[in-house]
């Protein structure tokens, strides 16, 4: 694969909301710097996304220095959130896991409860080293994630898109393609791979920046929110059940854990290692 390369790089500072693609992005031992650092909870301390509120995806975050963001949406007026001082920390979940984070100011919780019509809670992971284990069944000890939904990036491939794109077509929602690469929230995209090459990768290398190959990503029906109206469609679920299922997942994508920190930036040469 001598001639893949780095495509895109996409970070969202805010879980479920519209990230942003910046040129280049320095890399954690948890993921990408400012990546889903900040997640939405309802009053019972559980995590809120786009799978039953799908006007997040219309919602923006823009990373601001020291780690705060600034919030967007449609009628809106724009709201800047600093990181909250770390006076205490409050249990939410997420999935399966119980984490400790802090909340923002009340400010934040009301633009987001106004937005939405429910109300919500915006909490920060304050130290992402040591506040979620990755599943242990893939991970080795002490490496930790952010609020993502289980591992520190996702990687993607464009030809793999157009792929699952030409399967659409020739299916009973042909109406509803081709999709963006938006519908999967990539961290990473790669350019110059062969169709689901991915499935094959064990460990790879986007610059200097090394990486393990956690497992396939399973799809939910958030791929099937068009991320710039939050209207919601059959695709690409309908297509995946078909053609990309493993066990009780449909996949699109694939799991990293980096062995190491550096900066990966667009037009990086992207290697296989394993």
């Amino acid at each position: 694969m001598p001639n893949s390369l780095l495509h895109a790089v996409h970070v969202y500072p805010v879980k479920s909301a519209a990230g942003c693609a910046p040129g280049e992005v320095k890399v954690e031992p948890w993921g990408p710097a400012g990546d889903r650092r900040w997640m939405l909870v309802d009053p019972a301390g559980k995590v809120v996304t786009q799978r039953p509120q799908p006007r997040l995806a219309l919602t923006r975050a823009e990373p601001l220095p020291g780690g705060g963001i600034r919030l967007s949406a449609p009628g809106r007026e724009s709201l800047s959130v600093a990181v909250p001082e770390p006076a205490g920390t409050t249990d939410v979940q997420l999935w399966k896991d119980k984490v400790e984070a802090v909340e923002a100011d009340a400010g934040a919780h009301a633009w987001f409860s106004e937005y939405l019509g429910t109300e919500v809670r915006l909490v920060h992971l304050d130290d992402p080293a040591r506040r979620r284990p990755i599943d242990p069944d893939y991970a080795e000890p002490g490496e930790t994630v952010s609020f993502a939904d289980g591992y520190p990036l996702l990687v993607t491939t464009l030809s793999s898109l157009d792929a699952l794109n030409s399967l659409i077509a020739q299916g009973d929602h042909a109406d509803e393609g081709p999709l963006p690469m938006s519908r999967f929230r990539p961290n990473a995209v790669v350019d110059g791979t062969a169709p689901w090459a991915e499935d094959d990768w064990k460990r790879i290398a986007m610059g200097d920046v090394t990486f393990r190959v956690a497992k396939p990503c399973g799809r939910c029906v958030v791929t099937t929110t068009d991320q710039r109206t939050a209207e919601r469609g059959k695709e690409p679920l309908r297509t995946l059940v078909r053609h990309r299922r493993s066990g009780d997942q449909l996949i699109f994508g694939q799991n990293l854990v980096p062995e190491g920190t550096g900066t990966i930036r667009v037009g990086d040469p992207v290697r296989i290692l394993e």
